[in-house]
């Protein structure tokens, strides 16, 4: 799988999730293509702000890739995992926001809450499948409530249940529900670039430095969690 680094504009860095015919599902090289590209646009001076988006009609991203997973009985590492998930495992100053549509489920999902923004086309569909799978989304369990709250978060996390984009923008799981997702992120994208850069990262590593805490506290348990349910598989 491709994770394309463009830049879309004065500011602005574009990654793609590139793998339509698989609903641009993640596999363990376009995780560490992720982790590759965290790093390297936190570094790059030219970016300002972000946009992730999935490429093709029919998906933002489906999650992991499952057939990988079933092939090789194997996951990547916490740490890899945390790795590919924008300011989790590598330090990021600069506002990330998330274009979605149609397939966010899973990983996908994942991805979506530790971006900044999240702006979703009214075709877009929710879902955590993990536990229907004997797998589980540990750090989404560690950040998810403080996005929507502990009772929505077990909610959709145990029952697995999908949901739909203006029940996700009621839960405050997602800012905007739009026509355009792309458009409209990368509007919001070229107004967080004109801003000051030094002023904007320390804000948000400040916004967020609780929960970069909570995650790095729990960064054990939750490995201890996914070991165990994937043994238990």
């Amino acid at each position: 799988m491709t994770v394309e680094y463009q830049y879309a504009g004065e500011g602005i860095l574009l990654l793609t999730l590139d793998r339509p015919e698989r609903l641009n599902a993640l596999d363990s090289q376009a995780k560490q293509a992720l982790s590759e590209a965290w790093l390297r646009a936190e570094q790059d001076p030219a970016v300002r702000a972000i946009v992730l988006r999935g490429a093709g009609e029919r998906a933002f991203c489906a999650g992991s890739d499952l057939k990988e997973i079933q092939a090789t009985g194997e996951t990547v590492s916490s740490q890899a995992l945390a790795r590919a998930l924008p300011g989790v495992g590598h330090d990021l100053s600069k506002p990330v926001i998330a274009a979605l549509h149609g397939h966010t489920l899973g990983l996908g999902i994942s991805l979506a809450i530790h971006c900044d923004f999240r702006i979703a086309r009214h075709d877009t569909r929710f879902q955590f499948p993990e536990v229907q799978h004997g797998m589980l989304s540990g750090f989404s369990a560690i950040t998810l409530p403080t996005l929507v709250g502990e009772a929505v978060a077990l909610d959709i996390m145990l029952s697995a249940r999908p949901f739909d984009a203006q029940e996700a923008l009621a839960i405050g799981l997602v800012n905007q529900v739009v026509d355009d997702a792309y458009s409209s992120a990368l509007e919001l994208a070229t107004r967080l670039a004109a801003h000051s850069g030094k002023a904007i990262g320390w804000t948000k590593t400040l916004l967020l430095a609780e929960r970069k805490t909570r995650l790095q506290r729990q960064m054990a348990l939750v490995d201890q969690a996914r070991q165990d349910v994937m043994q238990g598989r």
